[in-house]
């Protein structure tokens, strides 16, 4: 967490329309979900071992849910650092649960969409999940200067990683953000890496990784669902399927006002209003830090550009 930030806490948890029906039962023995497989989940007990369990009719449970199994039935527990995202239909789907960081991963090629860190950031901190950001591929000509890019903007506000899955620089940093048991996730465009990431940080583990597409220079979805690996050092990583963009899932305006990143120190600072956008309103603290230079102009536009998207109507969003 940056310096001097306040932690902000879960705005929300697993929706409503989420929230799986629960057996009738108390007690039984803890374990998590680790992969999906869409009738049924793997779930990995204390002991290390691991036990497939078929879901109920309209139960749901997703990776890093915390449950309770008895017999062939299951019961999951609330949930907190929930990741949602919608699908290219438009639904909500909930990606992963009690996650406590999120590795927004880019790279040198394929560059991620305009704003994608940004959202990354903003989505993460809504749900109460810390991000950081993950420089991959940085053994390419290129690393070297956009990853002093990325440190001068985002730094500040997490903790920000230049790594080569290829090489396996940097990766030593990864496994002591997560040590102690906590659960993190990478997210990324695909083709910057993330399968890649995973198989460099676990051992014996081999995740299929996909090529760029020549003609594109796109790449290829080779993680169709999110499965959770155990790391050697302790604590847990969430790989998943390929984000082409965040379409934020009931995200408000005032959540981006409260969590861009690059804002937090004016931010604590203040603003006159509870409900500041920081685009006009009088005694904004983000405005007076960008008049005084303390805030870039292009960093505010792009954070105006956000807002503007959260404020249109959902369909246009899709």
């Amino acid at each position: 967490m940056a310096p001097g930030r306040r932690k902000k806490p879960a705005r929300r948890g697993r929706s409503a329309e989420d929230a799986p029906p629960q057996p009738d039962f108390e007690g039984g023995t803890p374990g998590l979900v680790v992969a999906h497989h869409g009738v049924a989940v793997l779930v990995r007990f204390e002991d290390g071992s691991e036990r497939q369990i078929w879901l109920q009719p309209d139960q749901r449970a997703v990776v890093g849910d915390r449950v309770r199994v008895r017999g062939d039935r299951l019961a999951v527990d609330p949930a907190h650092g929930v990741l949602r995202r919608r699908d290219p239909r438009g639904r909500e789907r909930t990606i992963a649960t009690n996650l406590d960081w999120l590795g927004i991963v880019v790279a040198v090629e394929p560059r991620e969409p305009p704003g994608y860190i940004d959202r990354g950031f903003v989505i993460a901190r809504a749900a109460g999940i810390e991000p950081f950001l993950v420089l991959n591929k940085t053994d390419l000509d290129e690393g070297g200067a956009l990853g002093a890019r990325l440190e001068e903007i985002y730094a500040s506000s997490g903790p920000v990683f230049r790594v080569s899955a290829e090489s396996g620089e940097g990766l030593e940093q990864i496994p002591v953000l997560l040590a102690g048991g906590k659960l993190g996730a990478f997210v990324g465009p695909s083709g910057v890496g993330k399968s890649s990431l995973v198989n460099a940080l676990v051992p014996d583990l081999d995740l299929r990784v996909g090529a760029l597409n020549r003609g594109s220079g796109k790449g290829t979805h080779t993680t169709t669902t999110a499965t959770l690996h155990a790391l050697p050092g302790g604590g847990f990583l969430v790989d998943t399927a390929g984000f082409k963009d965040f379409i934020a899932v009931d995200l408000e305006p005032s959540e981006a006002a409260a969590g861009f990143p690059g804002f937090e120190v004016p931010l604590e600072a203040g603003c006159r209003f509870r409900d500041c956008l920081h685009r006009t309103e009088p005694g904004c603290g983000v405005l007076a830090a960008l008049a005084a230079g303390e805030i870039d102009e292009r960093r505010h536009r792009a954070y105006l550009q956000l807002v503007e998207e959260l404020e249109s109507p959902d369909d246009q969003r899709r």
